[in-house]
């Protein structure tokens, strides 16, 4: 089992502690190891320790006391003194070991959530640990990212970017994502998980917006088996899945997000997958490889199908189901492979589009336009070399070439990733990456679901000089589609982001 450990300042304090208390003779020594037995339970039950690392420090302690108990041990030379401190120095250094972190993010509590699902402890250590603390229950962080963009060259047109609202000639600097997040085992069968974005999204003003609201219902103690309710994350493909806080790239790549953008809609999901795997998309977390998290061996699910925080407009749900696998090999490389795919009948926004000579809005036919994918991904894990890659392919919403009707037509794309992770002795990190993506096919989210075609290198890096701080540099070269505004013309760009988040 993988472990999330505390900062160096915690761990010596606990380490002293552990050595103080284990190598000096209390007045009363037997009163003393309940509570140090204690301590070094909640350290287990967070991960912080493993099963033969508890058994092995309260083994040592109980000999201690016993030997402490016997008058001749007691009487004992220094020589006997010299012993106890040699193992007392041992046993610190095993729990330093095990309490001191090597990843590059921000600490998270191990084995209680991945931040995004219920906890992988059981029952009776949830409760032993969270006795008469209803507070720590709830999980509060988030992260605030500041982008500003440059476009250094704009050609045949405006460039528009669908996912990055500072990539024009307009904006020079504003919050892209300001997160915070509310999370917790409820109870053991429950786990409420409650995300809101504060940032520029609504004819340029900073507005407050749900962005996860949903609860896990655990249909067995394990928390194998669940169903998923509410605003949530639809499992259609890994990098829509993995968190903008840990993505390299300033943004996902048009071929997989075009299906669902903005990544979540109203449902209700069935995910499955056993303690060890759920524990390992948790360690693909917080070691710092920046895995998708928790979203099961196998998920299926209904929902909406309108995108994020907009309701239904035909009474028709999507439906979607994703398999998928994290491989651990021998030495240690995880590896991640995945299939997923959805269909139903998307209902588009219309508009007139009069540029070109087109007064009236486009028309469509039927209960919503046919919308339906399937995509494969995999991902090498960075340690250090890594690289990730998805393809899609099927049909959606697209206006015709006489911008009079929307019809369902093909579509298809995807993106190829490669970093270099490299961690140096003082925990920072630094993390070069380049990303190539195309697409081509309809974006049903664009008013008129115009033609989209996209094709673009990305350049960039990451540096992180402390967990709570990580600076991003990214250099794109392409042309795409303008679908923001008619009569959509192709543009080629060349344009720089840059931007600093902060995690708490």
């Amino acid at each position: 089992m993988l472990k999330n450990k505390p900062n160096r300042v915690f761990a010596r304090m606990i380490a002293m502690l552990t050595a103080v208390t284990i190598a000096l003779p209390p007045p009363l020594p037997l009163a003393a190891s309940p509570a140090m037995e204690k301590l070094l339970y909640v350290l287990k039950t967070k991960g912080s320790l493993t099963q033969d690392e508890y058994d092995m420090l309260v083994a040592a302690m109980r000999a201690d006391e016993k030997k402490e108990a016997t008058p001749q041990v007691a009487a004992s030379s220094g020589t006997g003194l010299d012993r106890r401190l040699s193992q007392t120095e041992s046993k610190v250094q095993n729990l330093e070991n095990a309490i001191t972190s090597t990843k590059g993010q921000v600490e998270e509590m191990s084995r209680i959530t991945d931040g995004t699902s219920p906890s992988t402890m059981s029952k009776g250590e949830l409760d032993a640990l969270l006795a008469d603390k209803w507070y720590e229950r709830l999980k509060f962080g988030g992260y605030a990212q500041i982008r500003a963009d440059s476009v250094l060259s704009d050609d045949g047109g405006v460039l528009h970017v669908p996912a990055d609202p500072f990539a024009n000639e307009q904006s020079s600097i504003g919050i892209r994502r300001g997160r915070i997040k509310f999370s917790g085992d409820i109870t053991s069968h429950v786990y409420m998980y409650l995300q809101a974005d504060y940032f520029g999204t609504v004819s340029g003003s900073n507005v407050l917006q749900a962005r996860d609201y949903y609860a896990d219902i655990s249909l067995d103690p394990a928390r194998d088996f669940r169903v998923r309710l509410g605003l949530s994350k639809v499992p259609y493909g890994w990098s829509n899945m993995q968190s903008s806080q840990n993505r390299l790239a300033l943004e996902r790549p048009d071929a997989i997000n075009s299906a669902v953008e903005g990544e979540r809609d109203l449902g209700a999901f069935f995910y499955w997958a056993p303690y060890a795997i759920r524990n390992r998309f948790k360690d693909l977390v917080k070691l710092g490889l920046r895995g998708s998290g928790d979203y099961g061996l196998i998920a299926i699910g209904a929902y909406s199908g309108q995108g994020i925080n907009r309701s239904d407009l035909n009474g028709s749900p999507h439906y979607v189901a994703r398999v998928t696998y994290p491989f651990e090999f021998s030495n240690g490389q995880f590896f991640e492979i995945g299939l997923q795919g959805y269909t139903g009948n998307f209902v588009p926004t219309t508009a007139a589009a009069a540029a070109g000579g087109i007064p009236t809005a486009p028309t469509f036919t039927g209960n919503g336009v046919a919308d339906r994918r399937v995509g494969i991904s995999a991902v090498l894990y960075p340690q250090p070399f890594g690289i990730e890659t998805e393809w899609n392919w099927g049909e959606g919403p697209e206006l015709a070439a006489d911008r009079r009707s929307i019809q369902s037509s093909g579509l298809r794309g995807g993106y190829v990733q490669a970093n270099y992770r490299h961690v140096f002795a003082s925990q920072q990190e630094l993390i070069p990456f380049v990303r190539w993506q195309t697409y081509n096919g309809g974006r049903k989210f664009a008013t008129n679901a115009p033609h989209s075609e996209v094709d673009e290198v990305g350049v960039g890096l990451r540096y992180i000089p402390y967990p709570e701080l990580e600076m991003t540099v990214m250099y794109n070269h392409g042309s795409r589609t303008n679908t923001n505004v008619a009569p959509y013309a192709g543009v080629n760009y060349d344009y720089i982001g840059l931007q600093a988040q902060i995690n708490f």
